[in-house]
C-alpha cells in the first residue's frame, strides 16, 4: 500500500512540472550572459557655418491696373535677377530661384463696402551661396536696385553628413568605456552589443531682416559693401548635437 501511495505522489509532481522550449543557442547564451547594461553619452561641439539662404523680395503696385504693377515688378526683378547671378558662383553649388509669386488686388472697406484699394504684386527669389563674406553687399545691392525686403536669412552647414561622423564616432566610443567602466564595477564584463541608437542635429543659425526701399533712400549713399555699410551681418556659429544610447550584454 505504501509503495502505491508514494508512486502516486510521484506522478503528481512530474505532470505539474512546467515544460520549455529553448531557441537553438539559447543554452550557450543563459550559460555566460549575466544580464546587460545601458549607457548613453551626448556630444556637441561649435563651428562656423559655409553656406547661407537669403529670401529677397520685390513687391509693387499700382491703383488703376493689374499689368502696370505685373510690369514694374518685373522691370525691378530683371535688375535684381541680372546682380545675383552675377555674384553666385554654380560650381561652389549657388543657385536662385523663384520661391514665391503673388498677384491680387487690394481692397479696404469703406462704410462696410469693398472698395478696390490697389493692385499688389510680390516676386521673392531664393538665392543659396557660399559666398558668406558677401551676403551684406548682395542684401545692400539688391534692395538699392529696387527689391523691398530681406524676408529670411538662414545660415547653415554644408557637410552636416561628415561633421556628425565626428560627433557620433567619439560618442560611441564614450559609451563603451562607460559600459566597461560599469560592467567592472559590477563584477562583469562587456560580452558585445545588445542594441544602439544613435541621432545627430544641428540648429542653423537664423536672422530675421526686414529691409525696405525708403530706408534705403533715406540712408546716406554709399558703396554696396564698403567699410560702414548700413547692413551688419554675422553669421555666428552652428552647434552640432549628438547622442548615443547603446545596450551591451554582460558575461
Amino acid at each position: 500500500m505504501k509503495k502505491l501511495i508514494s508512486a502516486t505522489l510521484l506522478s503528481a509532481v512530474i505532470l505539474s512540472a512546467p515544460v520549455f522550449t529553448l531557441p537553438a543557442g539559447a543554452v550557450n547564451e543563459i550559460a555566460t550572459n549575466k544580464g546587460y547594461v545601458s549607457v548613453s553619452y551626448n556630444a556637441e561641439k561649435e563651428v562656423a557655418p559655409d553656406t547661407v539662404e537669403v529670401s529677397i523680395a520685390v513687391r509693387t503696385d499700382d491703383k488703376k491696373t493689374m499689368q502696370e504693377a505685373v510690369r514694374k515688378n518685373k522691370e525691378i526683378t530683371d535688375k535684381v535677377y541680372a546682380y545675383l547671378k552675377s555674384q553666385i558662383t554654380s560650381a561652389n553649388g549657388d543657385y536662385i530661384k523663384t520661391s514665391n509669386y503673388l498677384a491680387s488686388p487690394s481692397y479696404v472697406y469703406n462704410n462696410n463696402k469693398r472698395i478696390l484699394d490697389k493692385y499688389e504684386v510680390s516676386n521673392s527669389i531664393i538665392v543659396h551661396t557660399k559666398s558668406i563674406d558677401k551676403i551684406a553687399e548682395i542684401i545692400d545691392k539688391s534692395l538699392s536696385l529696387g527689391a523691398t525686403n530681406v524676408d529670411s536669412l538662414n545660415f547653415s552647414l554644408s557637410e552636416k553628413d561628415a561633421q556628425c561622423a565626428d560627433l557620433l564616432a567619439n560618442a560611441t566610443k564614450q559609451v563603451r568605456k562607460r559600459a566597461d567602466i560599469v560592467a567592472a564595477a559590477a563584477g562583469s564584463s562587456v560580452a558585445g552589443i545588445k542594441n544602439i541608437d544613435t541621432s545627430c542635429s544641428l540648429n542653423n543659425s537664423r536672422v530675421s531682416v526686414y529691409r525696405n526701399s525708403l530706408m534705403m533712400a533715406k540712408a546716406a549713399p554709399m558703396d554696396a559693401g564698403a567699410e560702414g555699410s548700413a547692413t551688419n551681418i554675422e553669421a555666428g556659429t552652428i552647434r552640432i548635437y549628438s547622442n548615443v544610447n547603446a545596450s551591451f550584454y554582460l558575461k
